[in-house]
């Protein structure tokens, strides 16, 4: 039972060991420890300013990137605004060109068919003509078989002429 009751003796060399102790650790120890916490939340601060200057970054780095997506995208579209100007525009080209290109072969087949029809119109001339100075031929011979005939023939072409003058 002596060990929960201790004696004077025993508590004051305690007490004295416990004291030089405490001066000890206090006069060497606790600066140490103070240092090493120190040196501790210097690192741990210098940690979360290193975390916040990276999370800026980082914050920085989205606002730029979604500022070069947007302007991405807004190229895009004005390219594909452009190409379609341009395939509006080639469409149209090439409807022009088959109109003018169409309007050519029209305008060809109009001369063509122009041409052919003054070629059947004369054709169909002389072949009047030789029908009709055949059937003249015809009815002059007959008609000037007779010398009656043959005089009042001469004397109306007389006649036609000095009118004509």
């Amino acid at each position: 039972m002596e060990l929960f009751t201790p004696d004077f003796g025993l508590v004051f060399w305690m007490f004295v060991a416990f004291a030089i102790l405490f001066i000890a650790l206090y006069k060497w120890g606790w600066p140490i420890i103070l240092k090493g916490v120190e040196a501790r939340a210097d690192l741990i601060d210098k940690g979360v300013e290193y975390a916040q200057n990276a999370k800026e970054q980082l914050d920085n780095a989205r606002q730029e990137a979604d500022k070069y997506i947007a302007d991405a995208r807004h190229r895009e579209a004005d390219i594909l605004r452009e190409a379609d100007k341009m395939k509006t525009q080639i469409i149209e080209e090439a409807r022009e060109a088959a109109r003018a290109e169409a309007k050519k072969v029209m305008d060809a087949a109009k001369v063509s068919i122009d041409q052919e029809r003054k070629q059947a119109e004369q054709e169909l001339r002389n072949q009047v003509s030789a029908f009709a100075l055949a059937v003249a031929d015809k009815v002059v011979r007959n008609e000037m078989s007779d010398e009656k005939a043959q005089k009042r023939l001469v004397d109306t072409l007389i006649n036609e002429m000095e009118k004509n003058n």
